[in-house]
């Protein structure tokens, strides 16, 4: 089974206007000109906000500007933004974000690219190598050119550093076949590219949060009921029979779930620590990290296993929800993150 393609789709398919306020200062920071430039409609700003396909709220529902977001991620130590992969007015925002938010400390982290391609991304931002040579090598996702060429371009531009947060893939999918003990037998230097072994656990919460949307998608037993791993004789149709098929069906389930989660959980494990590491080497620094939205909910996932590497450090989490009911805000989003940003649901991208 390709255990690791199915999650992967799972975390795939899963709101604007700005209003600042003026400044009585002579001498702006950058994010002050990018909010007075607002007003009067600038920019990238200009271009996202045209569309008014955005609404921003904190974690209890009341309406939060944009200026008062890029405050508060400014103010954080990490501040992770998740996105659905497939919200093209996220991703929009994502490049928006960044320019509003950047400084000389800041430094963007990405999900999008894997700790084994640091050297390569680095020596794109360093004008080293070509953009071709860099795709190639780099491994980029499919929509890097439309989603996440605009945040890169950026970074490059303005000596920002940019981080392969996650693990190589390939570990991933050894993971999700053979169990997260596989990993051990992997050389020393294959062993750098992830967080020290054995990686923590995830949560029971977020544990529980997994099989949820396991559950949501209709990953049941039954659907992972075939012959040739089950190992069932077509023989009389009893009630024994039927019972011990169940069971089986039950415990190959139960093993597919835990070899998933152990995948799930080395995903988180290893964008926390490459930030963690990151933080370490640059004491100074501060992390705009973007990721897939589960992977930073109600400040489980990532935020969890950073807590553990390093202790202390204030984060903030956003959430990009699209919605069909947009721009309103559910109840259901309530203490989803600590600003959850709705977007018009109608605008996914297809694939």
């Amino acid at each position: 089974m390709k255990i690791i393609s199915s999650i992967y789709a799972l975390f795939a398919c899963f709101m604007l206007t700005a209003s600042c306020a003026t400044t009585e200062s002579s001498t702006l920071t950058h994010t002050e000109v990018t909010c007075a430039q607002a007003k009067v409609g600038s920019g990238e700003l200009a271009r996202v906000s045209e569309n008014a396909r955005y609404r921003i709220y904190d974690s209890t529902g009341a309406k939060i500007e944009l200026c008062a977001l890029i405050e508060s991620i400014k103010n954080a130590d990490v501040a992770f933004l998740g996105e659905i992969h497939t919200d093209s007015v996220a991703h929009a925002l994502e490049a928006l974000v960044l320019e509003m938010a950047w400084d000389e400390r800041l430094s963007l982290s990405l999900e999008m690219f894997e700790s084994d391609v640091q050297l390569t991304l680095d020596e794109y931002l360093g004008d080293l190598i070509n953009e071709e040579h860099f795709l190639e090598s780099s491994r980029a996702w499919d929509n890097y050119d439309s989603d996440y060429r605009a945040l890169v371009e950026f970074s490059k531009k303005n000596n920002v550093q940019v981080i392969a947060a996650n693990a190589p893939g390939r570990y991933v999918n050894m993971v999700s076949r053979l169990g997260s003990g596989s990993l051990s037998s992997l050389s020393d230097e294959a062993k750098k590219f992830l967080p020290p072994l054995p990686y923590p656990s995830a949560s029971s919460e977020y544990e529980e949060r997994f099989r949820q949307i396991m559950r949501y998608h209709q990953v049941e037993p039954q659907s992972l009921e075939k012959k040739q791993e089950l190992h069932v004789v077509d023989a009389d149709s009893t009630d024994a029979n039927s019972s011990s098929r169940e069971l089986r069906a039950n415990e190959v389930y139960e093993n597919y779930l835990k070899r998933a989660l152990e995948a799930q959980s080395l995903w988180d494990t290893s964008m926390a620590w490459s930030i963690a590491t990151h933080l370490r080497a640059n004491p100074e620094a501060r992390v705009l990290h973007i990721n897939g939205s589960f992977h930073s909910d109600y400040s489980l996932g990532i935020p969890e296993h950073l807590e553990k590497y390093f202790p202390g450090l204030k984060t903030l989490t956003i959430s990009v929800v699209p919605s069909a009911q947009f721009p309103e805000f559910n109840d259901s989003m309530k203490s989803l993150a600590d600003f959850i940003i709705v977007t018009d649901g109608n605008n996914q991208q297809t694939d």
